[in-house]
């Protein structure tokens, strides 16, 4: 009986050391090194390719990621929050006519210009979005004044506008957001037939998610939409869950891509979502939505994110996705094509 009981006992303490041991292998990625912020931004997805980008776009592209990195960066080393960080880099990406947000954005089959935009807080789940908007000059901030007033996450329109306008939102007349090039694409498609079912790609939207010093995640995104779309089309940048997503429990997600189909699979929303109840890492989750699951359906774009412990992932499944971060300690980087 002694034998017996004794190897009982032993059996009992291998059982508890393996789970110990398994446990300690399901630690977070990157908890050892978290570092105390971690900002990400993007300038959209699409099939930008390298041998038809000159290497002075090139650079202005590059510049114009560094300085939005450099702004949130700023506010995130001085304690203040990742809603302030995501803010301050979206507005000068707006600023930026070189990205389809804010001033350079992209015209729809009337010649109009409408933007989307959304923001989420991961500490309560605040949210703002704004759709089909013509005068903020900052869609963002539209979308910020909306959660901030809490009563509606979501307006579109001419009730958007109202609302923005009496929040003291800056406006401007819808003329600031002209740009030669935009509008030569625009006349192009309106030309040619076949191009309008197959509309030029709609690479551009921007983003950025953050990570702040109290551990709150936030994430924001805004866009001029797809080029030539139908009046009155919203793409997923401003719906949460689909372009959008920040809770403190997983992670913080900006998307960019062929809205649709972002949309039909809740993109941003699916990826914490499977780190919640899948136990999947950040990239692991992030990998199979976008490399996986919208590869499998030819949906092209990709996502930033940052999680709760300050690991980041940036996959894209087109050629290419303007794209940077920067953790604290460190130089930040940004990226075109498949370079990091």
């Amino acid at each position: 009986m002694r034998q017996i009981f004794g190897v009982v006992f032993l059996l009992m303490v291998y059982l508890m050391l393996v789970k110990l041991f398994s446990g300690c292998s399901q630690q977070p990625e990157n908890e050892p090194g978290k570092p105390a912020y971690v900002l990400v931004v993007h300038g959209g997805a699409g099939a930008m390719e390298r041998s038809n980008m000159s290497a002075e776009a090139e650079t202005a592209y590059k510049e114009g990621l560094f300085l939005a990195i450099e702004a949130g960066e700023k506010i995130l080393k001085q304690g203040g929050s990742s809603t302030d960080a995501i803010i301050a880099a979206i507005t000068l990406l707006e600023d930026n006519p070189l990205f389809n947000a804010g001033r350079g954005a992209v015209f729809n089959e009337a010649g109009e210009i409408a933007h989307d935009a959304s923001i989420m807080e991961g500490k309560e789940s605040r949210a703002g979005a704004v759709g089909a908007v013509s005068h903020m000059r900052n869609p963002i901030l539209a979308a910020k004044a909306i959660m901030d007033d809490g009563r509606h996450v979501f307006l579109v329109g001419k009730g958007a506008e109202d609302f923005a306008l009496a929040m003291g939102v800056d406006t401007v007349n819808p003329s600031y957001f002209f740009t030669q090039d935009r509008w030569e694409n625009y006349e192009k498609t309106r030309q040619t037939s076949l191009e309008r079912e197959f509309p030029l790609n709609p690479k551009g939207t921007v983003g950025a998610v953050a990570l702040d010093l109290q551990g709150n995640l936030a994430a924001g995104t805004s866009t001029g939409g797809m080029h030539y779309k139908r009046a009155g089309r919203l793409g997923d940048s401003p719906i949460i869950g689909a372009g959008t997503w920040a809770d403190n429990n997983s992670c913080a997600v900006s998307a960019t891509g062929h809205g649709e189909f972002f949309i039909r699979n809740a993109v941003a929303s699916d990826i914490a979502a499977r780190m919640l109840y899948g136990g999947k890492s950040l990239k692991q989750a992030a990998d199979e939505v976008v490399m996986q699951k919208l590869a499998a359906l030819d949906a092209g774009g990709g996502i930033i994110a940052v999680d709760k412990y300050g690991n980041i992932a940036m996959p894209f499944n087109t050629p290419g996705m303007f794209r940077g971060f920067v953790k604290q300690g460190e130089k930040p980087i940004v990226a075109i094509y498949g370079e990091n």
